[in-house]
């Protein structure tokens, strides 16, 4: 962490000052007694973000970009403010005895002292722009951590936004900037991450502002901000997501990322225009929770090994079904994880894309230009592909360029909208693809369903009927009697849900000849299905009894997502 040399003359060396303006520089330190630092940026000799960038690779301490970052209100509580304004200095998050400070002087040893007094913490500095360390400042001290402490702050705020009167989009703009508005925000956000909510939901009502929570596939309401400050939060939102706040009778997109605690949060927006304003959804992709590996998914020990059989043969379709939000794409994601290889050319074609995988070419559909999936995956053939991944087959056109690629020596996975495997079959051939085509193409579909997981810090046992037990045709020799059914009690840790995270059941079809000769046929889904239970598969409401059994979810959440 020590300086090889003088900062000012490694500043020269790499060009990003003349010797001159050193000197002068030097001159204003010496005489308005401020550091080299200030007096470059003072000057405008050298631009912040430069100066930081430059600083961090110098001294061999990692940056970090304030603007988009998200603290904690219960790690300020370890710097008091008015040491954090002293020293140019913010805490930004704490592991285990380590509490990591964005600071303008990294190197400031006496400032790094006083706070490890005063925290008792040992203290890992990270470099930051001082401007934006003075804005955060502004931003997070004062009331820390709920809504109704920040709202009070809000006063003259709510004496403006109250009088009724249309605020124009210069002064929401204003609003939107204020400390406690930012504050108001980020809270809702942060809130969210700590929950591992997917989704925020801000919804006008006549009278009321509501926001709920999509928390394991679930909506909660949570505490929300008084209806007067819906347009100063929903401006807010926009700013972050480079939105028009002026505009607000289209429906409008974007998206912003955040760092909370080492994690990084991809945040896409859409707002729509309602009978009592705008409707805001913000989709939470937490890379850091993305489960790439096939024995994370919920697969058992056979079907992953049948799985993985599939994934890596040279050439077919594979499709995993299921409605909106029942985890299909991360299953994609994982399948490619598993067959990633430098002698495999992998690209894909989603919308959106949400996640980047290392080492694959992913393509984001794009409308407006016509890149669509089906030109998308006309373009991705002539790259000499060897495994290609459909975000969704929508269409005729898709699927029968997917199916040309599957027959010409390519693997395919891609996604269908349907309730079960069988359905897959028959949905093909609704689409007007040939059956022959869709017998000698496919090679296995996947249906799935995301069901809640037990927490486990107040997991109990109890008993059910033995009346209960028979109306879920439960076989005998399935090991389950009254007596050894789980649940969650309800804890501070799960938020008094008695659920904590979330796995998935799947029903794993493979096309063998019985199957291969009823879709030629063009028989039913349901002519499908029995075939294929006949033959070994199990299907959604059966392997989420065995996931009872193992004492992982609940009966009721199985019937709630796979009831027949």
């Amino acid at each position: 962490m020590k300086e090889k040399k003088p900062l000012g003359l490694s500043l020269v060396e790499a060009g990003l000052l003349t010797n001159e303006q050193l000197v002068q520089a030097e001159k204003m330190s010496k005489k308005e007694s401020i550091s080299l630092r200030k007096a470059l940026i003072k000057t405008g000799l050298i631009d912040e973000d430069v100066f930081v960038s430059f600083l961090s690779s110098h001294i061999g301490i990692p940056s970090i970009d304030l603007s988009t970052y998200l603290i904690d209100p219960q790690i300020l509580q370890y710097v008091p403010k008015d040491l954090a304004a002293k020293y140019g200095l913010i805490p930004v998050f704490k592991i285990a005895n380590t509490l990591t400070c964005a600071m303008a002087e990294p190197l400031n040893i006496i400032a790094q002292d006083e706070i490890r007094l005063k925290s008792g913490l040992t203290i890992e500095p990270v470099v930051a722009k001082e401007s934006d360390i003075h804005k955060a400042i502004e931003s997070y001290y004062g009331a820390k951590g709920s809504v109704d402490e920040i709202i009070k702050e809000l006063e003259q705020v709510e004496i403006e936004l109250k009088s009724g009167k249309e605020v124009a989009a210069k002064r929401l703009h204003d609003l939107a900037e204020e400390p406690p508005l930012i504050r108001l925000v980020n809270i809702l956000i942060m809130n969210a991450i700590k929950r591992q909510a997917s989704d925020i939901h801000i919804e006008p009502e006549e009278d009321t502002l509501r926001v709920r929570y999509r928390i394991d596939g679930i909506l909660h309401e949570v505490e929300a901000p008084p209806k007067h400050l819906q347009a100063a939060v929903i401006s807010r939102i926009k700013i972050l997501s480079n939105l028009d706040i002026a505009e607000r009778r289209i429906s409008q997109d974007g998206r912003f990322q955040v760092k909370m605690e080492n994690r990084r949060i991809d945040i896409r927006v859409s707002c729509v225009p309602t009978l009592f304003g705008e409707n805001v959804v913000l989709r939470l992709l937490d890379t850091t929770h993305l489960k790439l590996n096939l024995q994370d998914l919920g697969l058992d020990l056979y079907e992953q090994e049948r799985y993985e059989k599939l994934v890596k043969r040279p050439h077919g379709i594979i499709l995993v079904t299921g409605p909106t939000g029942s985890g299909k794409t991360t299953t994609l994601y994982a399948s490619l994880n598993k067959i990633n290889s430098t002698d495999k050319n992998i690209i894909t074609i989603e919308d959106p894309v949400e996640y980047h995988l290392e080492g694959v070419r992913q393509i984001q559909v794009n409308p407006k230009v016509n890149l669509t999936f089906a030109n998308g995956l006309r373009s991705i053939l002539r790259q000499d592909p060897d495994i290609i991944m459909v975000g969704e087959i929508r269409d005729k056109e898709t699927a029968e360029i997917a199916i040309h690629a599957a027959l010409t020596g390519h693997l395919v996975l891609s996604t269908l909208h349907t309730n079960d495997a069988a359905g897959a079959i028959t949905r093909l051939i609704d689409m007007g693809i040939e059956p022959f085509l869709v017998a000698s193409s496919v090679i296995a579909i996947v249906a799935q369903r995301l069901v809640r997981t037990i927490c486990s810090d107040c997991k109990e046992p109890y008993q059910i009927s033995e009346s209960a037990l028979k109306s879920l045709n439960i076989k005998p020799d399935k090991g389950l009697s009254p007596a050894n059914f789980h649940r969650g009690k309800g804890c501070s840790k799960c938020f008094n849900t008695g659920f904590k995270g979330r796995t998935a059941i799947f029903e794993l079809l493979v096309m063998d000849e019985p199957i291969r000769e009823l879709t030629t046929t063009k028989a039913s889904s349901g002519s499908i299905q029995q075939v294929a239970l006949r033959q070994g598969m199990r299907n959604l409401k059966e392997a989420g009894i065995n996931k009872v059994i193992a004492g992982i979810t609940t009966i009721e959440e199985v019937m709630r997502v796979a009831e027949d």
